[in-house]
């Protein structure tokens, strides 16, 4: 007699990544349940709270912090053991922590997933650059990415890259008149500009209004311009997937053959479902997928789960400019200098991105004044001088994938569902802190080209939110968690969709990578299934 199940698949986590994968499985006629901890929370509520905010900068305010659904700068369910603050963002809602990114969308070069090759450090991807190219252009499509067709974004001036087999889905949006000003004056330096693609989608795309311009895109677009989670949460949902909001999946049960038999989940009124499928997928954020395995002692024969944590650990730096650029009209970032995005320099230092962050300056322009004693009429005035003169840049560097920097439960505390919370340990490695002078000598010749006065250069390194590594991706089952599939080297119908398998980080944002390996393990679950 045949086993019956609850559904061919469940989907643990509604972010950007299990919402992708939930639709093309639901699409191809399978079954879906998706399982999300967090509830469903209307744009029109989240704007609300925004604007009515008095934590402007803290882009997890607008949301729901709940005792069940904790975001991470809630420090009682967040613990640092290392030497940094480990505190990136991340939300528990239908959709995800995509609803507060930047929507940016790069690609990975071919020599980022062959650095181990190529310049004798950190690991190689176990796929190729060209087995993921076709799911990038299907990424960049259910995302509505717009870019420019033509350039380098390696930043060597040379010619298009990475390869493309399609043109971007939708044309880029135009620049904003401090991007113009700042190319124009450092271009002439040797320094290269690159267009970042991104999902704010420049014409009316799947149900989505173009991009109007809010430069608020964090912590949450007003519109829908920009690309969230939700808008394939609810595709998956239209296809047929089933959304069960406040459950928290708390262990996986192993069953017969190495499979995964059960996801176990609990609400926030304490009832506790158990729910079997032929395949799970994973895909509950770079910090929680490895907790979740951790507490059911699941795919760590090689103990590599909840190891080897990457970020693109930053730094920033401010100036004002000589002439007024305007900061604050359209999206908050546009791009950036990519000189030491790849390179021989690999091998001895971290790859470097300079990104130029496009917010409306006042807040940190009328923080600064009031610090130095600027009063009345006069902080009026210097509010308006100084925030058109304000350029803020956001570097990040390469990061290498080290066991010692590692997620796990932790050992006593609790939430209020009894769940165990979570240890980070972070250090920032030998290989970023050599990248930091490099950077810092490149931030000086921008303020001399632009004649401008250094505000700031941030002390230490700063979060950048971009969670690598956590259930790293190889092709030996001794030092890996998952394959060049994402599937589990230790159970054959266990999947994770998670930006937490990238093995190698190099220095852009990994959300559309994430996106694609989804796509991809989705294609290779309907064949299966």
């Amino acid at each position: 007699m045949a086993e019956t199940y609850d559904a061919d698949v469940i989907v643990v986590g509604s972010g950007a990544l299990g919402s992708n994968a939930a639709y093309e499985l639901a699409k191809a006629g399978k079954s879906v349940i998706i399982l999300e901890a967090g509830l469903r929370i209307p744009r029109w509520k989240i704007v609300q709270n925004t604007r009515n905010s008095s934590r402007r900068s803290d882009f997890n305010a607008p949301y729901p912090d709940l005792p069940w659904a904790h975001t991470s700068y809630d420090n009682d369910y967040l613990e640092n053991t290392g030497s940094f603050n480990f505190r990136p963002g991340m939300l528990k809602l239908v959709g995800g922590t995509t609803w507060h990114w930047a929507a940016a969308a790069w690609r990975y070069l071919p020599t980022d997933m062959k650095l181990k090759s190529t310049y004798g450090v950190g690991r190689d991807w176990p796929i190729s650059y060209d087995d993921l190219e076709p799911f990038y252009q299907r990424a960049e499509e259910a995302l509505g990415v717009v870019g420019v067709d033509a350039q380098d974004q390696s930043g060597q001036n040379g010619p298009a890259s990475p390869p493309r087999s399609k043109p971007y889905p939708l044309p880029a949006e135009g620049k904003t008149y401090m991007f113009q000003r700042l190319e124009a004056r450092l271009s002439p330096l040797g320094f290269h500009f690159v267009h970042e693609p991104n999902a704010r989608v420049t014409k009316p795309y799947d149900g989505r209004p173009a991009c109007a311009g809010n430069n608020n895109c964090m912590p949450a677009c007003p519109i829908g311009a920009m690309y969230s989670g939700i808008f394939h949460a609810d595709h998956a949902e239209k296809a047929g997937a089933k959304l069960l909001t406040d459950a928290t999946a708390y262990k996986l049960e192993k069953g017969e053959g190495g499979k995964i038999a059960a996801v176990h989940y609990r609400t926030s009124k304490g009832e506790d479902v158990r729910l079997t499928s032929r395949y799970v997928i994973v895909a509950a954020h770079g910090l929680e997928t490895p907790k979740l395995l951790l507490i059911s002692d699941v795919a760590n024969s090689s103990d590599q789960v909840g190891r080897n944590l990457m970020d693109h650990s930053g730094i920033g730096m401010q100036f004002l400019a000589d002439e007024p650029v305007w900061p604050g009209r359209g999206a908050v970032q546009q791009g950036g200098i990519f000189n030491r995005r790849d390179g021989e320099h690999r091998r001895d230092y971290a790859a470097v991105k300079h990104s130029i962050a496009n917010n409306v300056a006042n807040p940190a322009v009328a923080a600064r004044l009031i610090k130095q004693g600027v009063l009345g009429p006069e902080l009026d005035r210097r509010i308006r001088e100084d925030a058109s003169h304000w350029v803020d840049f956001s570097t990040t560097f390469e990061m290498l994938p080290h066991a010692t920097n590692r997620v796990q439960a932790h050992s006593t505390k609790r939430d209020a569902l009894g769940i165990p919370t979570l240890t980070v340990h972070y250090d920032v490695d030998d290989y970023v802190k050599a990248a930091r002078p490099i950077a810092e000598a490149d931030f000086h010749t921008f303020v001399k080209g632009m004649n401008g006065t250094l505000v700031e250069i941030s002390e230490g390194f700063q979060n950048r939110d971009h969670l690598m590594g956590t259930v790293i991706m190889g092709s030996d089952p001794k030092d890996s968690v998952v394959d060049g599939d994402c599937r589990t080297h230790d159970h054959p119908n266990l999947f994770l969709a998670t930006t937490g398998v990238i093995p190698a980080s190099g220095v852009i944002n990994p959300t559309l990578t994430g996106v694609a390996l989804a796509i991809r393990m989705a294609d290779i679950i309907a064949k299966e299934v």
